[in-house]
């Protein structure tokens, strides 16, 4: 394989690792790896109904808005990604998954988007500049669940984090 080859091929997993990543920080509400994903001047855009501005402040908020939440995960698929030299460009669909109780009822809430993200490489490492977050659909609904779970963990109190450092 040539070097640009692999060079790519890096920087694609890199990409990749970044999102999924990503992904862990918002379920086990780990705000400094949260931060890593983006830029220290990098900006974020949810929507003005949920949040723009910074990188860093689209985390911090997040925290706040999902410590009544009961449960969540996030799943990034279908990644695409154009590179540039040291910038980028992906698109990742991703489904949320949060759970709450209401009125004695345990509902589920989905919620389903796409990243849209533009990326640089700086000193190194890839961390995104600025995120557009499209949402296509959602929807909540009461769940009964098959048994209760109580190993996961929304901090760094998870089982996940004595086979990894972040």
């Amino acid at each position: 394989m040539s070097e640009p080859t692999l060079r790519e091929v890096a920087d694609r997993q890199a990409i990749t690792d970044q999102l999924y990543r990503y992904c862990r920080a918002m379920d086990r509400i780990d705000n400094e790896l949260g931060y890593t994903i983006w830029h220290e001047d990098g900006t974020a855009d949810y929507g003005a109904e949920v949040f723009q501005g910074s990188g860093r402040g689209f985390i911090d908020h997040v925290s706040v808005q999902h410590a009544s939440i009961l449960q969540h995960s996030h799943q990034v698929t279908n990644i695409i990604i154009e590179l540039d030299g040291d910038r980028a460009g992906s698109e990742a669909y991703v489904t949320a998954r949060l759970r709450i109780e209401r009125d004695d009822k345990l509902l589920q809430m989905v919620v389903i988007s796409r990243y849209l993200d533009k990326w640089s490489r700086r000193d190194g490492r890839w961390a995104i500049d600025h995120r557009q977050t499209v949402m296509e659909m959602d929807e909540v609904a009461e769940v009964t669940p098959m048994k209760r779970h109580d190993i996961a963990r929304r901090d760094r109190s998870d089982p996940s984090y004595s086979v990894l450092r972040g």
